[in-house]
């Protein structure tokens, strides 16, 4: 490897704490390995019997998760600032968004479960779709 950073590591961000492991683990990894860190929350907007959710007013939903997503950040790294977290949200389902980054990923980490209501499954819904669709390798941080 000749570039410090070239290896790219995507990790799937829902403000849970499996997903909040994940990130420790991949910042530890791309320390070691001079890898970039991509934290990822994915978002959508909740249906309720087949119509969207409408937002509170003077609130959207890219602006709750960005919010989510930085404070998921700022609870892992801390007062680091020398910490390899690019902070990224993108609108959509998911599995599949997290398999469509993962393309551009040299590897994809993701917690055990998250925020699913099967709470003692050791694989959730989201990153068994994962292991199993990725284009790159996945890590999956089991609490």
């Amino acid at each position: 490897m000749t570039d410090r950073h070239s290896e790219r590591i995507v990790v799937a961000i829902d403000g849970s704490p499996p997903s909040l492991d994940a990130l420790r683990w991949a910042i530890a990894y791309a320390d070691r390995c001079g890898a970039i860190v991509e934290a990822l929350h994915v978002w959508h907007i909740p249906n309720e019997y087949g119509t969207p959710v409408p937002a509170v007013p003077g609130e959207t939903f890219e602006a709750t998760a960005k919010r989510s997503l930085q404070g998921s950040i700022d609870e892992v790294v801390g007062d680091r600032t020398d910490a390899p977290v690019e902070a990224a949200t993108r609108q959509g389902y998911p599995p599949k968004v997290l398999v469509e980054r993962s393309a551009a990923a040299d590897l994809l980490v993701v917690g055990s479960r998250g925020r699913g209501a099967l709470a003692g499954t050791l694989l959730g819904s989201v990153s068994l779709h994962c292991v199993t669709h990725a284009h790159c390798p996945v890590v999956v941080i089991r609490g």
